[in-house]
């Protein structure tokens, strides 16, 4: 099994995207759209859900409540490297 550096930060953006910073120093973003097409994500739609997204103690991934989260190896894999986006 292959370690993935664990998060740090997680910072909500616009267009359901997250800016996540890993203990590795390297920071990517993570485009959350497709899964909005999948039941257990339908939640992600409400921004205010959406933006209620929190690093899970001790950075093994994010949640957003106890069903809906994902792991720092989905972030890690599938994030792509960070240019430049505005936190707003």
């Amino acid at each position: 099994m292959q370690d993935y550096p664990l998060i740090k930060s997680v910072i909500p953006l616009k267009s359901k995207r997250l800016k996540v910073r890993f203990d590795n120093g390297i920071t990517k973003i993570y485009d959350c759209r497709p899964l909005l097409e999948l039941p257990a994500f339908e939640a992600l739609k409400e921004d205010a859900f959406f933006n209620n997204v929190q690093v899970d103690d001790p950075g093994y991934g994010i949640i957003w409540n106890d069903e809906v989260d994902l792991s720092e190896a989905e972030l890690w894999v599938k994030g792509d490297a960070d240019t430049y986006y505005p936190n707003d």
